[in-house]
């Protein structure tokens, strides 16, 4: 009995310091993965663009395209969040009196523990942790400029790459490489392809409802809700949570607030639930369970980028266990489709 625990401990051991490097050498390993997911995405164009011109003029002008998203990404980001800290700035004084009266009026209901939130937060202190974000986020020039010239290099790296590994892996171990490797940057493709239409289509309905509503800003409100809809959960929970507190503060009214709110969720649902799982197929089913541990464990380990990487991370695993017969069961329990596990097995 002692013997047959051996494995399992060591596994727990190993998984345990497995996790706790990649939360210590998060700058390092970080920049990595972000860089090995977009490689997987841009390699398709790499690949056709360097059949016909010089390899380099090729690289230069995938970097500078990727470098073109990430300007055009980030100011959207920045405009959207910007203008809604601007406002909220503005609306400070009526966001803090309708704060204290919902603590007073939960207070009079005998709910205590509203003093004690009165105590460690307010509407001030909500300003100041949106001003930190904004700090943060300019923080992480530095990691994009490591992550670009990851880009650089791995794109000059993967033909080579892929010649070295039938050479150095015996034939099963390279076949799953090479395989599982095409494999998980098809499904990343497609992935990101999916989850940006879903966003879009999130933002644009969002957009409508709230410019329906009368609710001010809502531009930003739909352009927030298409940024944060990259990160599964965390992300359109918080793309619903803001325009509520915005409505209850423009007016004045905790039914339109929970209107809103409800609405809100209610497009997040259909989108989320019926309209991108049909759109995704098999290929990119996931367990639920699985899809919301990645994101709380990735989110812990390297914070909001940590969020977002972490369901293509789930997809990457999920690929190469199909491909191998020792794990192939962990793919079929968390979702990879019988098809590719079936092909994978009749290998």
């Amino acid at each position: 009995m002692n013997a047959r625990w051996v494995p399992v401990l060591l596994g727990i051991i190993c998984a345990i310091l497995l996790l706790a490097a990649l939360y210590f050498a998060d700058a390092i390993i970080a920049p990595v993965a972000c860089a090995l997911f977009i490689i997987a995405i841009v390699w398709p164009v790499q690949k056709r663009l360097q059949a016909r011109l010089p390899q380099l003029l090729a690289l230069a002008i995938v970097v500078t395209l990727v470098m073109l998203v990430f300007i055009v990404f980030a100011s959207v980001v920045a405009w959207g969040f910007g203008r809604i800290g601007r406002s909220v700035i503005a609306e400070t004084p009526r966001l803090q009196a309708l704060y204290e009266q919902a603590t007073a009026w939960l207070e009079t209901h005998g709910i205590a523990v509203a003093g004690l939130w009165a105590e460690h937060f307010n509407v001030r202190w909500a300003v100041a942790a949106m001003q930190g974000l904004s700090a943060r986020l300019n923080t992480t020039i530095s990691f994009w400029i490591v992550v670009l010239i990851y880009v650089l290099l791995g794109l000059l790296e993967v033909g080579p790459l892929a010649r070295k590994i039938p050479s150095i892996f015996s034939g099963e171990a390279a076949r799953i490489l090479i395989v599982g490797g095409e494999r998980t940057a098809a499904k990343l493709r497609r992935y990101l392809v999916i989850r940006t239409i879903m966003s879009v289509a999130t933002g644009g309905m969002i957009y409508v409802f709230t410019l329906a509503l009368g609710l001010q800003l809502a531009t930003e409100w739909g352009v927030i809700a298409f940024t944060l809809n990259f990160i599964p959960f965390v992300g359109p929970f918080v793309a619903t949570l803001l325009p509520t507190f915005y409505a209850l503060a423009q007016f004045e009214s905790l039914y339109s607030a929970l209107f809103v709110f409800a609405c809100l969720n209610l497009i997040q649902f259909a989108i989320g639930s019926y309209v991108e799982p049909r759109l995704a197929g098999k290929a990119l089913a996931l367990s639920p369970f699985l899809v919301l541990f990645s994101v709380f464990l990735w989110m812990f380990l390297w914070g909001l980028f940590g969020a977002f990487i972490g369901v293509p991370i789930a997809i990457a695993v999920l690929t190469f266990c199909a491909q191998s017969p020792s794990a192939r069961w962990l793919a079929q329990l968390l979702g990879a489709p019988d098809d590719e596990v079936g092909s994978a097995q009749g290998r």
